[in-house]
């Protein structure tokens, strides 16, 4: 789509150059001609328009989604190196690890378990682009559990008053989905 796109817009100021070209060639223009060159630099100022808002609306979007899904294509979403089995009465009605509690930094699965998390913004402007990494560690061995790998996309959009447009893969990483993966019932 985007190709034809360009292919489009390519054509139209192909056309609009030769239209012109032909203008200046001819010792006395005709009214057909003049108003055929009004309209051509017509047609190839909307395309200037409609090109550039284009982008601003939808193609930078496209573009940094394209890269987003490639980064996670990479190294997104969830690896279990181990999971662990606690009894019943450590989750509650819904399957929540009770244990777990995010506001608590690096003792947000206790003192046994060691939680690390880092975002490393990969670009700074709009869009903002980001990468989430979870990390599980137990800490009597310092054995690596699991991680879990995400990027997101944040903004791209006109702007304005409205919230921005976000994109973020893999749809299953993230940290609760990381502890419910490794923290099993018994």
């Amino acid at each position: 789509m985007i190709g034809f796109y360009f292919l489009a817009l390519f054509a139209i100021w192909l056309l609009g150059g030769w239209v012109i070209y032909r203008f200046w060639k001819a010792k006395q223009p005709t009214i057909l001609l003049k108003k055929i060159i009004h309209i051509v630099i017509g047609l190839m100022l909307f395309c200037i328009w409609f090109g550039g808002g284009f982008w601003e609306v939808s193609g930078k979007k496209m573009y940094w989604d394209a890269k987003v899904r490639k980064l996670c294509a990479e190294d997104g979403g969830i690896k279990v190196y181990e999971t662990v089995e606690l009894p019943a009465e450590m989750f509650n009605k819904w399957g929540r690890l009770l244990l777990y509690q995010p506001t608590k930094g690096e003792n947000a699965l206790g003192h046994d378990y060691l939680w690390k998390s880092e975002t490393k913004l990969i670009r700074y402007n709009a869009p903002k682009i980001w990468r989430d990494q979870y990390q599980i560690y137990r800490r009597f061995d310092d054995r690596l559990l699991g991680e879990s790998v995400s990027y997101s996309r944040l903004g791209g959009d006109l702007p304005g008053p409205w919230h921005p447009s976000s994109f973020g893969c893999p749809a299953n990483a993230g940290d609760a989905a990381l502890v419910k993966k490794i923290f099993i019932k018994r």
